[in-house]
């Protein structure tokens, strides 16, 4: 019997084992970086072992450290969690030459899954060789490796031998194997898949289906159980073939297998020898806990012989620290406030006051709930989301409501793979109600410094006051009464106003805000605003074609060849930046000359730091239609992780 677990992993995926393990009245242990040194991953465990450094290649993908850890601490089993070294073969051998027990399949069965190439030749599916026309569009997929990264998509055969080399020289740097395949790329497809649960005595269980369609960059975003709407013999078909897969090669423990449905017929992608990100909503259709019966798996218990049968629908969304409207850009920052709503389950790795770093993925929180219909558990993970307290960096929470309620998404028939490409301008106007967000914003300030200094209404009648909030400007002024006369904009009237809390009354409507103000933002009534600086933004001193970083970060590589002089084209990469393991492509705001070139491979820089200078030649200067597309030159973000997400 296992008395101590360490989970080599962490923040959420960490959290979650140990939720388990001490149900089971299982000890825990966790290991952690310098930059999660008080993470929360850290503070729930029994015992914690420091990996020293930042960066993953030298801290949770070290799998020599990470037993290392294991002994010292006394623990008798390793759980990989999903991410980082979940389906690393050599460190479960690792794990189990250390007289440990190792809570995963066997090594043999995840070398054989491990590479896609190999997953599809056991299934009898061979990679397109020899690519034509005629075989566009296809996608290029790193061998080894998940969560988009070295993917790419090429629609033009000129384009292909680069993207080649691109995608293996990603592969290669996150997953330390550069083998990269080619695909037929399926235009708006369902991304489906079978979770899976073997034992060792020969017991195979699939439950069900999930559909995890709703990506960006290749990472999902919104995933529920049951996959809707699939017809009954395609179901059975693809819980037949992920069967066949487990049995060919004797696999134990839990893991997933991935397809892409379309035009009634499924496609194989690869099989994950893992837990999965959105294992949860199995769990909650289901009513059994994964990692518990993983646990119980490589303890040698049976499972007995037929899953329990599945009740309802369940709905998870993945709460990032991201901003959509500006191409997905991860963001860092202190997370001031973080609640939801009790009622619903919660899977996180961060808590109040907590910081969100640059080293790891940004993913906050996933966010799950059952119902008994589709329907019911779309508008309750709706309606929890909107009311979820989450102060801090930008969030894609408003974009998350969004789709949920968005009709396209709620018809069952219209699930697929390029809904974000179809409707994100849509998703990510902003929410209505900002303006008097913003007074509420004003008068909490206004009734704070009263509350601190005094003041109040005079008899000279004084100019408004004014406080600007983003694009909203607000002009108010005391009444005699102690209250505040809102003068812009138009048509509010304030029922109260305290330091925390305000009510306006606007087309007879009164609606309460609650406010919180920080450094540089505040929070009032779900909207996030930020405060009009002071001073002018560093990016308006910089000179013209002018490349600054759009996010703190490290400079991965430059474009081959690329010195200073050079001629450049508009929209041409320049160089990557590697952050949140996102993959940021920089590219040229217009088409002139290089004239500077600081950024170095390697280089760790700051937000605003500056990279390159493009001096525009004039005659050329990129189309306003593409300035829209590429704003502050950051073309594209490609996940630093193939289909399957890793937040690690």
């Amino acid at each position: 019997m296992m008395q101590t677990v360490l989970v080599a992993n962490r923040g959420e995926i960490a959290c979650r084992v140990f939720r388990t393990c001490r149900e089971l009245g299982i000890s825990t242990v966790a290991v952690y970086s310098d930059a999660d040194a008080g993470a929360l991953h850290v503070r729930e465990a029994d015992a914690a072992v420091r990996l020293p450094g930042a960066a993953p290649s030298e801290t949770y993908l070290r799998g020599d450290l990470v037993v290392k850890a294991a002994l010292a601490a006394g623990a008798d089993a390793v759980h990989p969690g999903y991410g980082f070294l979940s389906e690393n073969a050599d460190f479960a051998r690792a794990v189990t030459d250390a007289g440990l027990i190792w809570i995963g399949p066997p090594p043999e069965a995840i070398e054989a899954m491990a590479s896609k190439t190999r997953a599809k030749e056991l299934l009898g599916i061979e990679p397109l060789t020899d690519i034509t026309e005629a075989d566009l569009p296809v996608l290029v997929k790193a061998a080894a490796g998940g969560g988009g990264r070295g993917m790419r998509i090429v629609r033009e055969l000129s384009s292909l031998e680069g993207e080649l080399r691109a995608a293996s020289a990603e592969a290669a740097s996150a997953f330390g194997d550069g083998e990269v395949f080619v695909e037929p790329y399926v235009e708006n497809g369902r991304h489906v898949e079978v979770q899976l649960l073997c034992d060792t005595h020969g017991t195979v269980w699939a439950l069900g289906t999930r559909d995890c369609s709703l990506q960006r960059r290749h990472q999902k975003v919104i995933e529920e159980a049951p996959a809707p709407g699939l017809p009954a013999a395609l179901e059975a078909q693809l819980l037949d073939t992920a069967v066949r897969a487990a049995k060919a090669v004797g696999y134990v423990g839990a893991g997933t297998v991935e397809f892409l449905v379309a035009g009634g017929r499924a496609h194989f992608l690869e099989m994950n020898t893992r837990l999965q990100v959105e294992h949860p909503v199995t769990e909650e259709v289901y009513g059994v806990d994964l990692v518990g019966l993983q646990l119980a798996v490589a303890e040698g218990h049976p499972l007995p012989p037929e899953p329990p049968a599945p009740r309802g629908h369940a709905v998870e969304a993945r709460l990032y620290a991201e901003d959509p409207a500006r191409g997905w850009a991860p963001q860092t920052g202190v997370l001031h406030r973080f609640e939801v709503a009790g009622g619903v389950r919660v899977d996180t790795g961060y808590a109040s006051g907590d910081t969100i770093g640059v080293h790891y993925d940004p993913m906050l929180a996933k966010v799950i709930v059952h119902a008994p219909t589709r329907e019911a558990a779309l508008r309750k993970l709706a309606h929890t989301l909107e009311r979820a307290v989450v102060h801090g960096p930008v969030t894609n929470r408003d974009l998350l409501v969004a789709s949920l309620r968005h009709p396209e998404y709620a018809s069952q028939g219209a699930l697929d793979t390029g809904f974000y490409d179809r409707n994100l301008p849509a998703l990510t106007t902003p929410a209505q109600g900002g303006e008097y967000a913003a007074v509420a914003a004003a008068l909490a300030e206004a009734s704070s410094r009263r509350s601190r200094f005094g003041g109040g209404w005079r008899n000279l009648r004084s100019q408004d006051e004014t406080r600007t909030y983003g694009d909203h400007e607000v002009r108010y002024r005391p009444t005699r009464d102690g209250g505040y006369e809102v003068t812009s904009p138009e048509g509010v009237r304030v029922v109260q106003a305290g330091p925390g809390s305000v009510s306006l009354e606007v087309a007879g409507v009164v609606r309460h805000f609650e406010v919180a103000a920080y450094e540089d933002t505040v929070h009032a009534g779900g909207h996030r605003l930020t405060v009009r600086p002071r001073f002018t933004d560093p990016r308006d001193q910089s000179a013209p074609g002018s490349l600054l970083a759009p996010m703190p970060g490290t400079v991965v590589r430059v474009a081959d060849g690329l010195a200073v002089g050079d001629r450049v084209t508009a929209g041409q990469p320049l160089l990557w930046l590697e952050a949140m393991k996102m993959e940021h492509r920089v590219v040229a705001p217009a088409s002139g000359t290089l004239t500077a070139l600081h950024a170095v491979p390697g280089r760790q820089v700051e937000v605003g730091a500056l990279l390159a200078v493009v001096q525009e030649a004039v005659q050329e200067a990129v189309p306003e239609a593409v300035q829209q597309a590429v704003p502050e030159a950051v073309q594209e973000h490609a996940p630093s992780e193939a289909q399957e997400e890793d937040p690690a």
